[in-house]
């Protein structure tokens, strides 16, 4: 029995503008597994339409009562899910919930934390209370009245309009003045039903990956993201419109200090899986870096040229290695 091996499931796609970008992660987890240990199987999730994308071309349909699937006039149950969606249904605590009602261990933190790791304003406050800095934001919602002068008075210009629970490609905008802020808001309503106005914060921007097992804590190197871009847009993430250098270029005692960050946010929200969390590093009034938190995305992209596997081999780390740890933790 000990030679069986366990049937892993990418599970990708989803429901949001992300959906192709997911299925770009999952082919790149694909490469990263250890086929020698593991069965594993690409499911592509989109509405009700549930299948597995077969290695001959073929799909196969999704049992959702028990996540399984016919092959060879087989049933194949999955012993694991590794979630690679970015945006709803993978990353606000929807999946996670179906496969707690099925006790299927996954790859990512469970609902509560999906759920408040997706709503960037509720996320935000949430650590705010435990010390973490952030920037000043306010929140709309669909349909409710606001006035532009009042937003630019407290919040200041230049300021990011963002949906609050979504992904962070989409729909989000740099406003440099108020009479840009009708149009930006028309665009991240597209994307959700609450939007985010929050605060500029001037400074360098950095991405950095964590994971932990029982036996161990593991702190990636912090990648420094350099656009010419307003900002780390989607054109600079997808296609190329960046620069990306790991390690990043902050004081070695900078860096020190953003990696006990990460692994005290880690902590706090009692994360599961490799999370990857975006900062910028801004200077105080007497010159010491001032380390504020953008956002957590406990489902980061995972092709070969995403930050986590470019920190994996900064690490001088495997990532099937990597990916192994975070499967067997939970077994």
């Amino acid at each position: 029995m000990k030679d069986l091996k366990r049937n892993i499931a990418i599970v990708c796609g989803g429901d949001s503008s992300e959906h192709d970008v997911s299925m770009r992660s999952a082919e790149g987890l694909y490469s990263f597994f250890d086929k020698e240990r593991y069965n594993v199987y690409i499911v592509d999730i989109r509405g009700v339409n549930w299948h597995v994308n077969m290695a001959d071309g073929k799909t196969a349909k999704i049992d959702k009562n028990d996540f399984s699937f016919m092959e060879n006039g087989k049933a194949v149950v999955f012993d694991y899910a590794y979630i690679t969606i970015h945006g709803t249904p993978g990353e606000n605590g929807m999946m996670q919930g179906y496969f707690d009602l099925l006790h299927v261990p996954y790859s990512t933190s469970g609902v509560l934390v999906e759920a408040m790791t997706f709503d960037k304003y509720v996320l935000n406050n949430y650590l705010r209370g435990f010390g973490i800095n952030v920037a000043d934001s306010i929140l709309l919602r669909r349909g409710q009245a606001y006035d532009e002068n009042e937003i630019e008075k407290r919040i200041g210009m230049p300021c990011f309009v963002k949906p609050a629970a979504d992904g962070s490609s989409f729909g989000v905008s740099k406003v440099k003045n108020a009479d840009q802020l009708a149009p930006a808001l028309r665009v991240a309503f597209m994307e959700s039903d609450e939007v985010m106005v929050e605060s500029f914060m001037q400074g360098t921007e950095i991405s950095i990956g964590c994971y932990k097992t029982r036996s161990k804590s593991v702190v990636f190197p912090a990648t420094e993201v350099v656009t010419s871009n307003e900002f780390f847009d989607y054109d600079a993430k997808y296609n190329g419109q960046v620069q990306e250098i790991t390690p990043a270029r902050i004081a070695p005692e900078t860096a020190q200090r953003v990696a006990e960050e990460t692994s005290r946010i880690y902590d706090i929200l009692h994360c599961n899986g490799i999370i990857r969390i975006d900062y910028i590093i801004s200077k105080d009034k007497d010159g010491t870096d001032r380390i504020n938190m953008l956002e957590i995305n406990t489902t980061p992209g995972m092709t070969a040229t995403s930050f986590i596997p470019q920190q994996v081999r900064a690490a001088g780390l495997d990532i099937k290695q990597v990916l192994t740890d975070i499967v067997e933790n939970q077994f």
